[in-house]
């Protein structure tokens, strides 16, 4: 075949690229503008106290503002002075946020820390919008609510691999000439549970590696659009201070522990902020699994149907054995268990404890004397019974089934929401130190993939709803 080499003009594509600027930023900021009255979603107080006297006038509007950072997440210009540049040499830009004249970068630092609290209430009024849009593109998905946590790394010194190398080193020579010492427990020990310059930064295990972040609560429908977003700073530990848990000797039990702990007070301040909301289908990971949780969320946030999987640390054990009054007995001779004590433990469910009736006292410890023992186990076999297990094995879904295989699938999608939010939206790309600064960018990251939702409901191109660079590009 012969090879064609044919190459365009210098001036055919730029001719080309700016025909199609013009004509994309015309269309979007036209859809914006048409379709999206961001005053709408203003709450009053946050109007009060933008423009309370303060014995000088304001020099922008409060919607310029809005629209400045709503537009630098879409648009995907993270740095404020970067972003800024752009706005003072793009005049359609610029009379679009209704900028006179460009405002300096200090004054958009004060206003997202000023109003961080405010637009939270704003973001609020962004999900009651969304949630009959979400109903109608697909009323079943947006029945699920999917919940998970993640963290925004913060830019503090014990983020630089070079902290963790140096407590490293610190406990490899503390546990040099002791081998039964592992220096990277040890290391974990050694460093703190906060950020010197931040004590609400807290040390995180995510994704297997350590980090220093602000601590996020996410909840998405099925379809992965946000519904409520928690940051776990200050003011939400005063409010609920029993998220507040114990460090262990485990990251990964310290991360479970956190997740779980977590579940009831978002979703409590979730269904305080939306009381209309209803949704009866409940997604989460294995942190979610104990019995407790499948109580609550039954009881007191009337879902029918539980999507998480169990759990494996925490069930009593694959012993099947019982007899009518639901004692565990003997595998071999059907001989009733010993029943020993009531466990109970934080963020642990109640567990009645019964041991083999061949387990018998030696010294503090028991021995099993079974001549066929079925464990390994020296102390012989235990089992725990819980009170209420049958939401857990029975959670509105058989487990196993192909029905069950397809609704948890679903639980994936908010983690991806919170992979838009960090990275497309830039979230993550910031890394300030500051709460306030992180909350009010956490926000407006969650407004600006409602507003996509929003836009692409107004244009009747749902088929990327979730994603609002894939509707400007169209």
């Amino acid at each position: 075949m012969q090879k064609l080499d044919m190459q365009m003009p210098f001036s055919d594509t730029y001719n080309g690229v700016c025909f199609t600027t013009k004509r994309d930023g015309s269309d979007f900021l036209g859809n914006l503008k048409t379709h999206i009255k961001i005053e709408e979603f203003i709450p009053s107080d946050y109007r009060r106290a933008y423009y309370k006297d303060t014995g000088r006038p304001r020099g922008y509007k409060l919607e310029s503002f809005l629209w400045f950072l709503l537009l630098q997440k879409i648009i995907g210009v993270f740095c404020d002075s970067t972003f800024l540049l752009i706005i003072s040499i793009c005049r359609e830009l610029r009379e679009f946020c209704g900028f006179d004249d460009v405002p300096d970068a200090d004054k958009i630092t004060r206003f997202r820390q000023t109003f961080a609290n405010h637009m939270e209430l704003m973001f609020q009024n962004m999900v009651d919008a969304t949630e009959p849009l979400c109903r109608e593109l697909d009323p079943k998905k947006a029945d699920y609510l999917i919940y998970d946590t993640t963290g925004i790394e913060a830019n503090v010194k014990e983020n630089n691999p070079k902290f963790l190398r140096g407590k490293l080193n610190q406990a490899k020579k503390i546990a040099k000439g002791n081998p039964e010492v592992n220096p990277h427990f040890l290391a974990y020990g050694l460093m703190p549970e906060t950020a010197e310059a931040n004590p609400f930064v807290k040390q995180q295990y995510i994704n297997g590696c350590f980090c220093y972040a602000h601590k996020v609560g996410i909840l998405t429908n099925g379809l992965g659009i946000i519904r409520h977003i928690a940051l776990f700073d200050e003011h939400f530990r005063k409010n609920h201070p029993e998220v507040v848990s114990k460090k262990t000797d485990n990251p990964e039990l310290d991360k479970e522990i956190a997740d779980s702990v977590s579940l009831k007070p978002v979703l409590s301040d979730f269904f305080e902020a939306h009381p209309h909301f209803s949704f009866k289908t409940f997604l989460g990971d294995s942190a979610f699994d104990s019995y407790d949780t499948y109580k609550m969320l039954r009881h007191d946030f009337n879902f029918d149907r539980f999507a998480i999987p169990i759990n494996p640390r925490n069930s009593d054990s694959a012993h099947t054995h019982f007899d009518e009054n639901g004692t565990p007995v003997c595998p071999i001779d059907k001989t009733p268990f010993i029943f020993n004590s009531i466990c109970r433990g934080e963020n642990r469910s109640e567990r009645f404890k019964f041991v083999c009736h061949k387990s018998v006292p030696v010294t503090k410890e028991k021995s099993c004397t079974c001549d066929t023992p079925c464990t390994d186990s020296n102390y012989g076999r235990c089992v725990y019974t819980y009170p209420d297990k049958d939401l857990r094995l029975y959670p509105g879904i058989p487990r196993g089934s192909q029905h069950w295989d397809n609704l948890y699938k679903h639980r994936v999608l908010v983690e991806r929401t919170i992979y838009i939010l960090k990275y497309p939206l830039g979230v993550d790309m910031r890394k300030s130190f500051s709460v306030r600064t992180a909350k009010a960018d956490i926000f407006i990251a969650g407004m600006a993939q409602l507003i996509g939702v929003m836009l692409a409901s107004a244009v009747n191109n749902t088929k990327f709803f979730k994603s609002i660079r894939k509707l400007i590009a169209t």
